[in-house]
């Protein structure tokens, strides 16, 4: 039993250890105007982001949510 238990723990540790690894990234200073360009910005496209928000209202039958605060029972 202890060995399982032990060989959990270290398929634990490995995973955390690979999840924490992943997302580490150095980025080069000759690199960061990449990063920095206009097609980077996630709100670069209003079109595609009314088409998000259509298929979202359409698919959950909810809208709205982005910008001023309200209850979700429709009395705001």
């Amino acid at each position: 039993m202890n060995r399982m238990k032990a060989l959990v723990l270290l398929l634990l540790v490995a995973t955390l250890l690979t999840l924490g690894g992943a997302g580490c990234a150095n980025v080069k200073p000759w690199q960061r105007g990449k990063l920095a360009d206009y097609t980077m910005r996630p709100d670069r496209d209003p079109l595609g982001d009314l088409y998000s928000e259509h298929i979202y209202f359409t698919r959950e039958a909810a809208s709205g949510g982005r910008g001023v605060g309200g209850g979700g029972c429709g009395c705001n």
